[in-house]
């Protein structure tokens, strides 16, 4: 096995699961986070915007979820916190929590698997 850090590599793994994470990301809050929160929370004005500056913080959030991707317990220790702090507060229902949960798990499990395939190819060498 050759141990020398491939600097080429590694960029092209990190862009490509980056991708992978922003697509994830903007599907399971179009189609499940987004319209549940507006619904769970329909008295608040304006909950759950999507603008340029929130879509900019999303963006800022993904590049720290693809660094992370290396370490399951590190979005179990942000990730799980966060959705059980918003079911304990009642701004989410269990449901909600249990589907964001698992999608965010596979997310970040098929980004681990896209990782290793690429890193095991001769095509991205130097």
């Amino acid at each position: 096995m050759n141990s020398e850090f491939n600097l080429r590599k590694f960029i092209i793994v990190t862009l490509i699961v980056s991708i992978w994470v922003n697509v994830s990301e903007v599907f399971r809050y179009f189609a499940i986070v987004m319209p549940a929160i507006r619904k769970f929370l329909v008295s608040v004005p304006n909950v759950a915007p999507m603008n340029w500056g929130v879509f900019s913080l999303w963006g800022l959030w993904d590049t720290v979820l693809t660094i992370m991707i290396a370490s399951t317990a590190s979005w179990t220790f942000l990730f799980v916190l966060f959705w059980v702090a918003m079911f304990n507060m009642a701004l989410s229902s269990s449901t909600l929590a249990l589907i964001a949960l698992s999608l965010a798990w596979i997310e970040v499990f098929v980004a681990s698997f896209i990782s290793s395939k690429i890193f095991a190819k001769d095509w991205v060498e130097s």
